[in-house]
């Protein structure tokens, strides 16, 4: 007889946390509004992510609120300063105004 549990699993064995990259599913559903808005706006715009970015800065910051993942400096996430001005429109074409 074999001295494991289910699909061969151990019984008793502690589960191991996370690498950093992988992060729990949201049992609770506490972001499903902002993951709704975000996958409702990819469907939108033909699934042109760089349309839907503010979206998905909000659906991470709120993973990030709720312990659903490491929290991280936004700019790590690719969500700087320069690439939040060029996704809301805010850019100048490179002319000053004076």
């Amino acid at each position: 007889m074999s001295a494991g549990g289910a699909f061969g699993g151990n019984r008793g064995s502690r589960p191991v946390p996370p690498e950093k990259g992988v992060f729990p599913l949201d049992h609770l559903h506490e972001c499903d509004p902002e993951k709704k808005d975000y996958l409702s706006c990819l469907k939108s715009s033909g699934h042109k992510s760089e349309k839907c970015r503010p979206l998905s800065k909000k659906y991470l910051e709120c993973r990030m609120a709720k312990n659903l993942m490491a929290k991280q400096d936004m700019g790590e996430l690719g969500f700087g300063r320069q690439t939040e001005m060029e996704a809301s429109g805010e850019k100048n074409n490179g002319r000053t105004d004076t």
